[in-house]
């Protein structure tokens, strides 16, 4: 799973990188502890009078499909399994027509260990790509209308989610590692799967889950530099966000 991320890249160089084709009208900064519920940027590719723009969002992590009664349906909606995305109901509409992807530095899994005493504990550790460069992740995105909002307000909230995959079973290398912490893994894309993901052409969900299926068989390549480090406990309090956080733990 991905319930807490890295994504500390001032917007400026981000948009640089992911080759914007308009400059994002926000300035995200740098956030250590990213948790659901917050807004994070998601990159994005539509149409525009028959010209493909692509673009860098800010959207709530947690998606709110159309029919959702208030936000906090949201708070349980920051990941969707990718071998069943296209039936769920809360995602299956957005997984054919509104696709994204979500750039993150590094991320952080717990792992379960019992102590001596029998006690469960969890021991916080940040995967991510060992040369620096940025991981990107399948998501999704969606529009949500809050009945709450007043007359003066914007009622149009724009929300996202994480796309998940299980680890795979007898891999090397870093995915092997990832085992150990947690039985998924967030789908990390190639540069090459990423444009595929958010080509808005792509409509038909025969078409959508084959290319999910290929991302999957490919996610060894995509995480062979992939590094994964322990780090300090502080990293479970979300109101802790300071780069000491991703720092590899010493002792």
């Amino acid at each position: 799973m991905c319930g807490r991320y890295v994504m500390a890249r001032a917007t400026g160089d981000l948009a640089a990188e992911l080759e914007l084709t308009s400059q994002p009208e926000f300035d995200f900064g740098p956030h250590w502890n990213i948790a659901p519920t917050t807004a994070v940027p998601i990159l994005l590719e539509r149409t525009d009078q028959g010209q493909q723009l692509r673009e860098l969002h800010l959207a709530r992590w947690g998606l709110l499909p159309r029919w959702a009664k208030d936000l906090s349906f949201s708070a349980r909606t920051f990941n969707a399994r990718s071998e069943t995305v296209t039936q769920k109901p809360a995602f299956r509409d957005a997984v054919t027509r509104r696709r994204a992807v979500v750039p993150v530095e590094s991320y952080y899994e717990w792992r379960t260990e019992t102590d001596g005493d029998g006690k469960a504990r969890k021991r916080p550790f940040a995967v991510r790509p060992a040369d620096g460069s940025l991981m990107l992740f399948a998501g999704l995105y969606e529009w949500w209308k809050d009945p709450a909002a007043g007359p003066d307000q914007n009622p149009w909230l724009l929300s996202t989610t994480i796309l998940t995959t299980s680890a795979p079973q007898g891999t090397n290398g870093p995915l092997n590692a990832l085992q150990q912490l947690h039985d998924r893994t967030p789908l990390a894309l190639s540069w090459e799967d990423a444009r595929a993901w958010m080509n808005p052409a792509t409509l038909d969900r025969a078409v959508v889950e084959t290319l999910l299926e290929e991302m999957q068989d490919r996610l060894p390549a995509v995480t062979a530099g992939w590094e994964i480090y322990e780090v300090s406990a502080a990293v479970g309090n979300v109101r802790n966000n300071d780069a000491a956080l991703a720092v590899p733990l010493t002792s």
